[in-house]
This record gives structure tokens, sequence and C-alpha cells, in this order.
């Protein structure tokens, strides 16, 4: 399989015009990292950092000493630390952040916003670092300098002149550390709103949503020592080989203490088969680790059905007197289990193969390894949290688990794997559009003020919001609010309506680009950068997928002597929004200028008012990290409504699909990080050069009358949807070992195929991975 094709068409290339690379796509890899990794990492980091400042980086990388990754939240080694702690990707980010090139005040006055419309992400991204605070006033088609003074002003205006608190609301990044996500929602409940959506909302809501109401606890439940001595792992709905490299190590240690892997995904990961460590001899010269020991290639959104099938292969040989279940658990610590079991044994397994696309054969193989465990942990990432049943599909793995008792014991439990280095910390820093009252009583003590107690408003309201003129002005601390959202039609128009759009950024994206009647810029320093405010260098921290809080010390100077921390732009708006110009108010009580000068004040107030955080800055002094307490996996405890472990059932609701139609999802490549992409290729699935294509199976390639390397337009199809035609043009087709029925693009180049309003039940996630799609070639001149 391997095609090659010319680029001049410059719709194969994201829309870059630039960009003359040719179009190669060969055989997926067979093995992950080894030496391809560790010469791309050095290649990425010198070419765009420079040699000697690229290589402190890497040795500054994840260390206690160090700065915590700007990438992905997986976890490091307590205390004890590799030299080499990061990942290709994690030196990806940090060649991205560190990179000597500049979109300074010249850059924005050579091109307009129209002009930069037409330019592909990866365009937009290379331009380098944003240097000083960008205006763009009504009417204007051109960004132009105005002082950090002039936009706390033009932005308070806004502020005031709002008719009521929420119609404003404020997005948050999981790039942003603990110290600046606790001062942002303080400062947004102390203007009067919960209208915090961030970027848990568009990935992984459904657990959050899922794990509360079953196990009391929002978060993951193990360490990584849990993961290396588990004695099976299943991995749903990841790619770590792309997402999370570094998840590779723990997978690697667990396999070497025996334990027994299990890939479910509709498309087999190269990441989960073969893993070359490139910190071992054998990871350069041998042939590495095999990791999975089975594979089953779930069709996309049957991931429902697949657990059922789990969950009744292993209750059946419980009732043949197989000693599987483990009821001391199930009686002690659960409940609904028998209305549980019943639905179970209801269903068929005929019904199960139907909705999974796997025979009962290929299931029981897999409950074969999860009979014979008694440690067994549940990983995931986001191909179990966008479909429209996605907090059913993260229900039913905690269901999977209780049957067994593989809840708050060593080497078991849930692992969801967050996508972004601290969006977990951000969420128990207050981050959120649905407080716990606890959490707003124990604010309101410690800052003398009443919070609002009427919910927000998540992402997806947001734009809904801004449709129907309710919010006037987004602010957005990091992220790329406009191209991670589905839907750019809708959110285009929504934007329009605001009065102000504001972006907190270290690079240029497209939020940029979509804007209300005026829009800022206001350039941050990044997480490598050293940090230096009134009292001296400050630390931050972050808190990881596994609820380890860890210190992070940037290490090189400022892009620009005109940058902010995201703290001090907080800090900065909060004295200019909520004070008399400065002089005494109502909100006297806070001091928002010597918490900007001293990030210890801030942490001072967070171990007062956030449970686990006591005698926070010595700890941190102390140690550099501690773990964070959490009632599943200390004590067994379960804070749900009836203090159990709840078994829910869940029917299997299988998408209709019309006869010549596939259900797609969308992935990331291995050379993207959520909307940023580094570079068009994606070396694992053997694709350089492009990202417009669509894999798909050879049977539905044959069945649809259509050819590998065929160009051909993408049409989503929605039960009510007002937008009479959504399409996405000129796609390759790609043969790929994927379910029949099925196929996957890259995200965020479909992400117009779903309108605002598909998401997931209760999360409100927008559904990126269940999407009904139709195929149409590309007409010939000829034709």
């Amino acid at each position: 399989m391997k095609t090659t094709s010319s680029s001049t068409d410059t719709q194969a290339h994201s829309f870059d015009p630039t960009d003359t690379q040719r179009i190669e796509i060969s055989q997926p890899k067979e093995w992950a990292a080894g030496i391809p990794a560790v010469l791309s990492a050095y290649k990425n980091v010198t070419s765009k950092a420079g040699p000697i400042k690229g290589t402190r980086l890497l040795t500054d990388l994840n260390q206690i000493e160090g700065f915590d990754c700007p990438g992905c939240a997986w976890p490091d080694p307590l205390a004890k630390r590799a030299t080499f702690e990061f990942c290709e990707n994690g030196a990806k980010a940090v060649a991205d952040e560190a990179t000597t090139k500049r979109a300074d005040s010249e850059f924005f006055a050579r091109h307009s916003v129209s002009k930069m419309r037409g330019q592909s992400d990866r365009w937009l991204n290379d331009q380098g670092r944003l240097t000083q605070p960008m205006w763009l006033p009504e009417g204007a088609e051109y960004y132009q300098p105005i002082d950090w003074t002039q936009a706390f002003t033009l932005i308070s205006a806004q502020l005031k002149a709002l008719h009521h608190p929420n119609q404003a609301a404020f997005y948050t990044s999981g790039r942003t550390g603990n110290e600046a996500a606790f001062l942002y929602q303080l400062f947004v409940r102390k203007f009067g709103t919960n209208n915090l959506p961030d970027c848990s909302n568009m990935c992984h809501e459904s657990s959050g949503v899922g794990l509360g109401e079953t196990i009391g606890v929002g978060k993951g439940t193990v360490s990584l020592e849990d993961l290396e001595h588990a004695e099976a792992i299943f991995v749903f709905g990841q790619n770590p080989g792309s997402n999370h490299p570094r998840m590779l190590s723990s997978l690697q240690a667990a396999k070497r203490q025996g334990a027994k892997i299990v890939a479910i995904n509709p498309l087999d990961e190269t990441g989960l088969k073969r893993f070359k460590n490139p910190q071992e001899v054998s990871g350069v010269i041998g042939s590495g680790t095999a990791l999975r020991d089975l594979y089953l290639p779930v069709k996309i959104n049957g991931d429902v059905a697949l657990l059922k099938g789990l969950c009744k292969a292993l209750i059946e040989r419980d009732s043949h007197h197989q000693p599987v279940l483990d009821h001391h658990f199930i009686e002690q610590y659960c409940h609904g289990f028998d209305a549980f079991k019943a639905d179970i044994e209801q269903t068929s397994w005929q019904a199960i193969e139907q909705g999974s696309g796997l025979t009962q054969s290929l299931i029981e193989q897999a409950a074969d390894i999860a009979s014979t465990s008694k440690k067994t942990i549940c990983c995931w990432a986001m191909g179990m949290t966008q479909h429209k049943n996605a907090v059913a599909n993260i229900q039913l793995m905690t269901n999977f688990l209780m049957l067994q008792g593989n809840l708050g014991k060593p080497g078991a439990g849930v692992c969801p794997v967050r996508g972004h280095s601290n969006v977990q910390g951000d969420r128990t820093m207050g981050i959120w559009e649905k407080p716990e009252p606890e959490f707003l009583d124990a604010l309101g003590k410690e800052f003398d003020f009443n919070p609002p107690r009427e919910d927000g408003v998540d992402a997806v309201e947001t734009v809904h919001g801004m449709q129907q003129g309710r919010i006037k002005v987004l602010f957005a601390l990091g992220g790329n609010f406009f191209r991670a959202m589905p839907d750019h039609q809708a959110n285009d128009e929504a934007l329009t309506q605001c009065e102000l759009t504001v972006q907190v950024s270290t690079k240029l994206n497209r939020s940029h680009l979509h804007t209300g009647k005026q829009a800022l810029i206001l350039p941050a320093l990044g997480r490598t950068e050293i940090d230096t405010q009134a009292s001296g260098i400050q630390t931050i921290t972050v808190e990881n997928s596994m609820g380890v809080v860890q210190t992070s010390h940037g290490k090189i100077p400022p892009a620009s002597d005109l940058l902010k921390s995201e703290v001090d732009i907080i800090a900065q708006l909060a004295h200019h929004t909520l004070t008399n110009e400065g002089l005494a108010s109502k909100d006297t009580a806070i001091d928002w200028l010597a918490m900007s000068a001293d990030y210890r004040l801030i942490r001072h107030h967070i171990g007062n008012v956030i449970p686990g955080f006591e005698n926070f800055n010595q700890r941190i002094d102390d140690l550099g990290e501690f773990v964070l307490p959490n009632a599943v996996r200390d004590q067994r405890k379960f804070d749900t409504s009836n203090g159990k472990a709840n078994f829910v059932v869940h029917d299997i609701n299988n998408i209709e699909v019309p006869k010549g139609h596939l259900l797609m999802m969308t992935i990331r490549s291995h050379d993207q990080f959520n909307t940023t992409i580094y570079t068009n290729n994606d070396r694992y699935r053997g694709i350089h050069g492009t990202r417009k294509v669509l894999f798909i199976s050879k049977g539905d390639i044959d069945e649809l009358g259509l050819q590998p390397g065929q160009h051909v337009s993408i049409r989503s199809h929605w039960p009510n949807d007002k937008v009479a035609l959504r399409e996405v043009s000129d796609f390759e087709l790609v043969e790929y070992a994927i379910p029949k029925g099925c196929a996957a693009a890259y995200y965020p180049e479909t992400n117009d195929l779903i309108p605002i309003g598909s998401v997931a039940d209760k999360s409100n996630t927008p559904a990126y991975k269940s999407i009904v799609i139709s195929l149409h070639p590309k007409q010939t001149k000829d034709a």
C-alpha cells in the first residue's frame, strides 16, 4: 500500500498554499518509538530552539527542579526520574514553545485577518511566538499594537458595561497552571458568574460524569505503580503511541511483570503492538517488547455492546460455579447488582455481536484474561468519551471492574488518560461551570464574599449563548476555542455576535481570526520560560492524570520583554475590573496584585480552600511533589449519593447507518497536539505530506465502487439538522485495517461535519466519534 501524488493541489495540504511536500502513503508501522523517535525529538528541538538551548531544555523537562511538559498529563515517576524523562511528543511541544520565530507587530502589519484565514493551521502555528498585546478594532482588517494598560482598560470597560455577569464566559485551556486557574475562577466568581467552560467539556467530561455517578470520584483511582503491577490492563479507545508515548514505558514494565494487555479500538494502533524503549539497548538494536496480548477491533460506537459482552461472560462463568466474581466486594460496597445482572442475562449474544462487530469467541478470549486476573485496570481516552452514549461507555467499564472487586486495591482501578498537561488540575482548582456547594462555601469563607450559586455554561452552551446574544464577551485563557469546537459555521456566526473576544496565547491560532466586533490577543509566558515577578522567580504547580501535584520551574528567558504570566494577566484584569480605578472599593479584601507578585500567597489560599492541599507551600518546598487523597483508591470509600459503588444498566443503542453510508470518527495524527499541527505526517499510520485522508476498509472501498487513492468529498447526515449540506472536500481514500462500515479522518479538519448540537448525553461533550457519512467522488474535468 504505497502511493505518491503531487501537492500542487493546495486543498490536499490542510489549506497551506506554501506546502509543496509530496504525498506518500505506505504501510503502517509495526512498532513504536526507537531510534526514529529519538531522531525526531532531537530534530524538532534543535531546528526550532537551536542545539544548545534545545538540549538544555530536554534535560530539564519533567525533572523535579525543571519544568513540567506542556503536552499531555501522563505522570512522572515519583522522586526518581530518568535523565531523559520525556517522549518525542514532549520534545515537539517544548520545541514549538521555545522556537526562535516571532509573530510580532511587523508580522501583523503585513498580514490581514482575511489573508491569514486562508492559511493552514500549521502555517499559523509556524509563525512563532507572540510578542506583544495586539488589538483588532471594530471593522479593522489588521491587528495593531496596544499596551497592556489600554488592553486591561478595554476589557474591564466591556465587562462593566454588561447588564449581568452571565453575559460573559471565561474559557480555560488545560495548559494553565494551578495558581493561574485558582486565581481565574476566583476572579470570575467575584465578578458574579459560574460561566467557566473549559477544555474538559470537549474531552473527558464524560469520564467525570460517569465516574461521579458510579464511584463518587471524577478522576482516576490508580497510581503509576499500580499500572506497572497490574495483572491485566484493558486499553479502550486510546492511541498511547502518538498521544501519550511515555505510557508505553509503563505498559512495558507491566508486561515484564507478567501482565496481559488487551487493546480495544477500531484501529490497531502501532504503539500497542510493539515498543522499542529508546532508553534501553534493546530499544535501539533489539526487537523491543511486544505489548498487547489480544486486539479487539470493535466497530465505532460498539463499546457498550462489547462491555456488556465482557460482563456477560464473567457472570455466566460465575453462575457455572467458577469463582470469578468478587461477591464480598459486591455485597459490601455496591448497589444495583441484581438489576444489572438481570439486564446482562437478558442481553443476547446476538445483540452483543451485532452491536460490537465482534464475535462471542473473541469477547470470550478477553474474558479469559479478565477472569484469571486478580488486579485489573481499565485505561481509556477520547475514543470512549466523545460518543452520544459516552457516559454509558464509562459506567460499563466501571461496572466491569466492580464485578471482580477491581477498585480500591493495589494494581487495579480506573485510569482515564488526560490529554493536556493540567486539565485535571484546572478542575481541582475550581474551573467548572457546575461547582460543588462545599467548594463555593470554602471559597466564600476564605475571601469573605458570596459566590454565585447558579450553574454556568459549558463550552457547547457558550456557543449557543453567543448565537442567541446572551453572551457578549468571551475571554479565553489559552487554547484554540474556535478550532477545537465542531461546526465552525455556527461558531463563526456566534463569535461575531460578541462585543469583545480575548485570547491569552503563546502562538498564533485560528481563534485569533474568528472574533467578536473587537478582539484582543494577550501574549503569555510559556511553561519553559522564567517567570519573574516582584518577589523574584516564581514556581507554578500542576496535577497529572494520577492526582500527583508537582512543581514546574521555567528555565529560559521569555520570548519577549512584553510577555506576562497568566497569573499576572488575571490579577491585572481583576484589579482593573473589580476596583475603582485602582482605589479602595468593595474588593479591598482581595489584594490581586500582591498575589501576582508572589504566587506563594495564592498557594496559601488554595491550601485553605481545597481539601488535600493543606500546607501547600511547605510540601512543595520539601518534596517538590505530593499525592492528592483519593477516597476510592485510599479507603474504598464511594462518595456517591448512596455511599455505594453503583451498577448502572444501559441499553445497546446502535446508530442507524443507511446502506451506502459509513460511521466515521475523528482521530489525531502522530505529528499534532490537540489543534496544534506540527507537520502533515503521521509516521505510525504511514501517512506523509497530507492530513486530508479518510481511512476506510478494503471491503467498503470495493462495495462503494471506489479506489484507494481516489479523492472524495465527505458529507455528514444528521436528523433535523438545519444546515442543508455539511461537507468537506478533496480527501484521499486510504485502504486501512478498520472494521467494515467504519471510517476515520483527522481532527480538526473534519469538525465541520458535526453540528454543535450533536453531544453526549449528560456530559454535553461534542460527539466527534460518531458521524454518519456518505462519500462523493471528485469529478474530473472530463466528466
